[in-house]
């Protein structure tokens, strides 16, 4: 069955009535250059928070595996950070008997330190009708955990036992809801986080499942592939995927994804896989979360990355085709550390 992978004009009307947060003045950080390859890098060491203090002699940057000098580079302390954020509740892929559990994980993560948040964070909500982004962005968890109750779980009208085609569908909305915040928020300035809570849509490829691609699926997937990460790079969005199933959801399809991660070059290598939120969420710079289900902390572990971390761009090479794809590696001069960013980019002459 052949999949229309674009945006839906249902899913960009309910987008475009969102209202913006409060406009601020663009530094240049947040207006770049088109000239530019820009990044946002966190450094950790193997297990512990951000570390910050470092200068741009400490770090390496190397496209396709070539070292690429740096054109600038700026320290992002916490006081600095202007990141704001999304909190997506994924009512499609979730399944009923576990949304009461994430909403109330939820809530505890607003609700924490009186309700005041470190940085400004809107809900949106996925149900079976497409994405519904709240109006506006607030530092008061307390408004936005009263916005959590005041919206209900709709009831499924795509039933999670209907087989494949269920699927689909679901893996349609999921994906056009993605599209559509990377859409909006590549339209605007600054840093965003997406925090998408969910087991993550369907691959319809790998253990169990059996679906025949042809080369118009496997451009179209290829297309979209390109189209997400640009949109991601360019609005300097940073995915994260946290699995609220955690331990439970150790089937085949929990650690399927990994091997989609190395991102690709042509439409022949395409894979439904390639589009997994996981997948996509690891590309963009960001983590999948899926050992446990304490959604608090890994709430808490996400938003750790806006405390600390490195404004950097470089020249990309000169001589390149559309839709080229980049392989992207930092390295730390400093033993034990370890780079978090962008794995690669897609050129755009």
């Amino acid at each position: 069955m052949l999949l229309n992978l674009r945006l839906s004009c249902c899913t960009l009307a309910i987008l475009l009535s969102a209202a913006v947060a409060s406009a601020q003045q663009p530094s240049p950080s947040s207006a770049p250059s088109p000239d530019f390859i820009y990044l946002d890098v966190v450094v950790t060491p193997k297990n512990g928070p951000p570390v910050s203090g470092l200068q741009a002699q400490d770090f390496t940057v190397l496209d396709n595996n070539v070292p690429a000098p740096i054109n600038s580079f700026q320290a992002v302390a916490a006081a600095q950070s202007a990141v704001e954020c999304i909190v997506v509740i994924d009512d499609v892929n979730t399944g009923l008997q576990n949304v009461a559990y994430e909403r109330s994980e939820i809530d505890k993560f607003l609700l924490a330190d009186g309700g005041h948040l470190p940085f400004p964070a809107a809900l949106a909500f996925l149900s079976d009708s497409g994405i519904q982004l709240q109006d506006g962005f607030s530092k008061d968890g307390n408004v936005l955990s009263a916005s959590l109750h005041q919206h209900s779980t709709g009831l499924h009208a795509i039933s999670r036992a209907s087989g494949i085609y269920g699927a689909i569908e679901r893996f349609q909305i999921s994906l056009d809801a993605l599209l559509a915040l990377a859409n909006r928020e590549a339209s605007r300035p600054g840093r965003k986080f997406i925090l998408w809570i969910s087991p993550g849509w369907p691959l319809l490829s790998g253990p169990g499942v059996e679906q025949q691609m042809d080369d118009k699926q496997r451009r179209q997937i290829f297309s979209d592939v390109v189209q997400l990460s640009t949109l991601l790079r360019q609005g300097r969005v940073t995915l994260y995927s946290i699995d609220p199933l955690g331990a439970s959801d150790f089937a085949g399809r929990a650690f399927y994804w990994q091997s989609f991660t190395k991102g690709i070059k042509n439409p022949n290598q395409a894979d439904w896989g390639d589009v997994a939120l996981q997948v996509l969420a690891v590309q963009s710079g960001g983590l999948a979360l899926n050992i446990s289900n304490d959604i608090y902390a890994a709430l808490k572990k996400c938003t750790e990355d806006a405390q600390s971390y490195y404004e950097l761009s470089f020249a990309p090479p000169l001589e390149h085709k559309p839709s080229e794809y980049h392989q992207l590696e930092i390295r730390v001069d400093k033993s034990g550390l370890i780079a978090r960013t962008r794995l690669g980019y897609y050129s755009q002459p």
